[in-house]
């Protein structure tokens, strides 16, 4: 199975191609420029390099919330364009899900803190399960890093909200807790398409004429019209 995968949720954009479990394509853009001006420049040139064309991927899989409001934004009118364009399946991956997958396998519970913004963090727990899989547990949050508390868990954090809040978090827990480092603090693009093919063995797939991004802080940004030409 070909999977083009893609994130425009934070501050990176990042683009990759798997055959199966292998990576073909994977990288992070990190150049400070708006996602509307790499996002279709990278996805072509993943191609381009993998010698794939998009009428052979046989699944897309983007990041869908939380995030940045334009930048999802973005990654939904691509995502819509590039379904409509080949009437190939898509899913939709948490980006907080994708995040937590920068642990590695690990029996400690898995803490991702996205940098929201005006002093807030984007969260959401995770927590391998006996079958191998990642798991979440409770709901996606955004809320003031200083009412991040754990009372008992071992507990690994991941995300640039965690290294921003760090000291923060430290004080609010008993016990030690592990920050990943800053190395990996931003979402691949692999990691949403290993999530993505997951969600597509389920039959949890996008509708390309009803799906919206997942905002968290408000319900009132609209997506924009975009038209792609594969």
């Amino acid at each position: 199975m070909l999977t083009l995968a893609f994130d425009t949720s934070g501050k990176t954009a990042a683009v990759a191609i798997l055959r199966d479990d292998i990576i073909i394509y994977d990288v992070i853009i990190n150049s400070g420029s708006n996602h509307s001006e790499v996002l279709l420049p990278v996805i072509h040139q993943a191609c381009a390099q993998s010698g794939i064309k998009i009428d052979n991927m046989d699944l897309f899989a983007c990041t869908i919330g939380p995030g940045s409001f334009t930048g999802l934004r973005i990654g939904a009118s691509t995502m819509k364009g590039l379904m409509l364009a080949t009437g190939k399946p898509a899913a939709g991956i948490s980006a907080l899900a994708a995040l937590a997958l920068n642990s590695g396998k690990t029996s400690k519970k898995i803490g991702a803190l996205m940098d929201a913004g005006r002093g807030q963090v984007y969260s959401a727990y995770f927590k391998y399960g006996d079958n191998g899989f990642m798991e979440q547990v409770g709901e996606d949050r955004i809320l003031n890093p200083a009412h991040i508390k754990n009372e008992n868990d071992d507990i690994i954090y991941v995300g640039d909200g965690a290294l921003r809040y760090a000291d923060i978090i430290r004080e609010n827990h008993h016990q030690d807790i592990e920050i990943i480092p800053a190395t990996q603090q931003y979402i691949r693009a692999s990691s949403v398409a290993v999530l993505g093919r997951e969600k597509y063995h389920r039959h949890e797939l996008l509708d390309a004429a009803k799906f919206i991004p997942v905002y968290l802080r408000s319900h009132d940004a609209q997506i924009k019209k975009f038209s792609f030409a594969p």
